[in-house]
């Protein structure tokens, strides 16, 4: 028993010699390796520590930042990324910080950039983070390689141009419903001061529910109702530092996020099967996101002998219809918004604007045609997209030794693509980048980037943002009719505070001042 006893020992004696090591390579000796190599390669930033590297300062940099708002006229790079702002100022830009014991590398070359971003096969994103947010939303935009281009081709004929004209009756109703509803609110004093962030990301979700479920649009507003409780519940939890295993916690708050994943699900399901056996009743196509996703579904599967394997699954196509909430939605309500603020804040460019949509349209219902014309509008919201994208960081890993350009990088570090750095980058975008010119944008995107990677609010290469131009026509839609039927200045209690979550928003909302451009 004794010699038992010994042996057990032994052997958990040895068990945590190895367990130590490898702690020790994880938080001390791989780290100082990789930061030698860096500094090898010409890239600066601070020293090492063990185990939280620049964590603490960054986030500490980030709580106080949000702590206060800023003028109108302030730059918004130190409110809304103070830790890349710090890094650049005091490292320049061929710089990096410590994730905890990894690196992360600022990319800020748009030549580089774009080679990064073309070989999306080699540069994967960053995976890790809270795994709650699985419950909110997976998809597309979170899958790599052979999987990721199955759902691309399958998903890719519901964002077609042919088949966006047909979404055109849908949006217009959104729209219309909201614009209703601020012409009761002004009409009562000719003026009216409203929160319009919160409208716009109704207006939007609602836009998702017509186009994503046609005819059982009831149902996709529930869904949306429950997604943004999901949201705000994965908000919450991202507050708090995350320890593996608290998912599996009976706490409210997960138990609230599997009850809401749980009956989103089913709800979806319950559309799709519905939906299915229209199909199978013979009953066309009802050309929403939905329809045309599970006809394009059906097609790949008959085209290789009716093998489902080569399509997606039932519970792949309900993750499919969540993002389209997730993604549609956040990405159109800030450009929205966004663009009001600003117009807000420009009134010749909002005059411009509107003479563009009156000539275009006068007062009636706007049409494909004449949004593909609205040439200032569509400035206007490029502009919007460069000065607050909705994304402010793209972020991938590096899996083996890799040369960039005249750098050579090792396997385990982070490369970070700072969006909202790049498009204020007074070196590529002149003295005025960080101002609100539209004019800028006069001869077209491809001619003020020079086909650089420098305007990213939608990604590029291979997987730039497949609902880009569905979130574009929707925007100009929207926009065209609050033109049409008002004026707005932003009232004297807005207070700008952009910051990011998920994506770049108002932190304290978006206050006009409405008035009918009849009055």
């Amino acid at each position: 028993m004794g010699l038992i006893y010994m042996c057990f020992g032994a052997f958990l004696a040895i068990g945590l010699v190895i367990l130590g090591w490898r702690i020790l390579i994880w938080v001390w000796l791989r780290p100082r390796k990789l930061e030698k190599f860096l500094r090898k390669q010409g890239l600066r930033g601070n020293p090492y520590r063990i185990f939280f590297g620049d964590i603490r300062e960054l986030v500490k940099m980030l709580a106080e930042a949000k702590s206060r708002p800023i003028g109108l006229g302030d730059d918004i790079l130190p409110r809304v990324v103070p830790g890349d702002v710090h890094t650049v100022e005091k490292h320049g830009k061929n710089s990096f910080v410590w994730l905890g014991p990894r690196p992360l590398v600022y990319l800020m070359d748009p030549d580089t950039i774009k080679e990064v971003l073309n070989k999306s096969n080699q540069f994967q994103k960053v995976k890790g983070g809270n795994p709650m947010i699985k419950l909110l939303v997976t998809g597309l935009v979170f899958y790599e390689g052979d999987k990721w281009a199955k759902h691309r081709k399958i998903i890719n004929p519901a964002f077609h141009v042919d088949k966006l004209k047909n979404m055109v009756p849908a949006m217009y109703l959104s729209c219309n419903d909201i614009m209703n509803e601020w012409e009761k609110m002004v009409s009562a004093e000719g003026q009216c001061e409203v929160d319009v962030y919160h409208h716009l990301e109704n207006l939007t979700s609602d836009v998702i529910s017509r186009t994503a479920f046609g005819s059982s649009y009831e149902e996709g507003r529930k869904i949306f109702q429950l997604q943004r409780e999901q949201s705000n519940l994965l908000v919450e939890a991202s507050q708090s530092v995350y320890i593996p295993g608290m998912r599996l916690l009976p706490t409210k708050r997960n138990k609230r996020m599997k009850e809401i994943a749980k009956e989103v699900k089913a709800t979806i399901r319950s559309i799709i099967d519905k939906r299915l056996r229209e199909i199978e009743g013979g009953k066309t196509n009802q050309g929403d996101l939905l329809g045309i996703l599970l006809d394009s579904n059906l097609k790949e599967i008959e085209q290789h002998g009716n093998n489902k394997s080569f399509g997606l699954a039932i519970d792949e196509v309900i993750e499919e219809c969540k993002l389209f909430y997730f993604a549609g939605q956040e990405t159109t309500s800030n450009t929205l918004v966004w663009a009001m603020i600003l117009l807000g804040q420009h009134q010749d460019w909002q005059k411009r604007a509107r003479e563009e949509v009156l000539q275009t349209f006068g007062n009636n219902k706007p049409d494909l045609d004449g949004l593909n014309r609205l040439k200032v509008v569509n400035m206007i919201l490029l502009e919007a997209l460069r000065l607050y994208p909705p994304v402010v960081v793209l972020g991938r890993n590096i899996d083996k030794e890799t040369k960039l350009g005249d750098t050579t990088l090792p396997a385990g570090v982070i490369l970070q693509i700072p969006v909202l750095l790049l498009h204020h980058d007074v070196e590529l975008w002149g003295d005025d980048a960080k101002q609100f010119n539209p004019e800028r944008f006069a001869e077209g995107l491809l001619k003020v980037t020079k086909g650089k990677a420098s305007y990213l609010p939608f990604s590029w290469g291979p997987r730039i943002c497949i609902g880009q131009n569905f979130a574009m026509l929707e925007a100009k839609m929207a926009l065209a009719m609050i033109l049409q039927r008002f004026s707005f200045v932003l009232s004297p209690s807005y207070t700008h505070a952009p910051h990011t979550i998920l994506t770049l928003q108002p932190q304290h909302g978006a206050h006009l001042i409405l008035q009918s451009v009849k009055s």
